[in-house]
């Protein structure tokens, strides 16, 4: 069962899928954009997510996520339902155990790259400082010099570093990356998948990297292949470094 701390959530270890399905309605047609995954994920595993467009990998991954909610079958977190509850312990449960990284960065223009880590914790009471928090990831991803920039003055692989640094500000158990390096070339991606691995070994969180990168796909010691909605394939093995 996901444990609690002084009324939060102290940790989540484990999630399993069992025979989820996501399907969507449109114009009176019925569109199953995965189905039938059954699926287990222990936290420090490094998992790529691949497969061809439209396979069902970033819809896997919001449900994964808890942005999106199954319509059958369930997913769950060290035993427990989370979707089952109320909007606030899903928000809260997020919060503290997931992180997002997306293809586009989502930095807000207006503020600097030490303010776009922080927002997260605008609204949150947390046990430590959060400006102090906010700079010690900005070392972690090697842009303590840029704190005061705005997102228009850096390159396209600084604000993607900016966006890894606000996804691990609270240190989350679960870092899901929808194709991370898709907008960058392919030096600054090696450079991106770099630094998420290293957080991966360093910080002991479970990561989902979609990848349509077979050469990155590869170094994760874990390999999922979708197509169609489900999983055709579940490979584990030694991680290329």
């Amino acid at each position: 069962m996901v444990k609690y701390r002084n009324g939060g959530f102290l940790l989540s270890t484990n999630i399993e899928c069992i025979d989820v399905g996501k399907s969507y309605l449109g114009d009176g047609i019925k569109t199953n954009a995965v189905k039938n995954i059954n699926l287990k994920f222990t936290k420090g595993e490094f998992i790529s997510i691949v497969g061809p467009s439209g396979s069902g990998k970033s819809t896997l991954l919001s449900l994964l996520g808890t942005l999106d909610f199954p319509t059958s079958g369930k997913i769950l977190y060290d035993g427990e339902e989370i979707v089952k509850k109320s909007k606030k312990t899903i928000s809260d449960f997020r919060f503290e155990h997931i992180g997002f990284i997306f293809q586009q960065f989502h930095l807000l223009p207006t503020l600097t790259a030490l303010e776009n880590v922080l927002s997260p914790l605008f609204a949150r009471k947390v046990s430590y400082n959060k400006i102090e928090r906010a700079k010690e990831v900005l070392a972690q991803v090697g842009l303590s010099d840029k704190a005061n920039s705005l997102p228009s003055q850096l390159s396209g692989g600084q604000q993607q570093r900016i966006a890894i640094a606000r996804a691990i500000v609270h240190k989350p158990d679960w870092l899901l990356a929808d194709e991370p390096t898709g907008n960058l070339d392919s030096e600054t991606g090696d450079t991106i998948f770099e630094l998420i691995q290293q957080l991966n070994q360093q910080e002991g969180c479970g990561v989902f990297f979609v990848t349509h990168d077979p050469k990155l796909a590869t170094k994760a010691n874990r390999t999922i292949t979708m197509k169609d909605g489900i999983v055709i394939s579940d490979k584990t093995g030694e991680r290329i470094c």
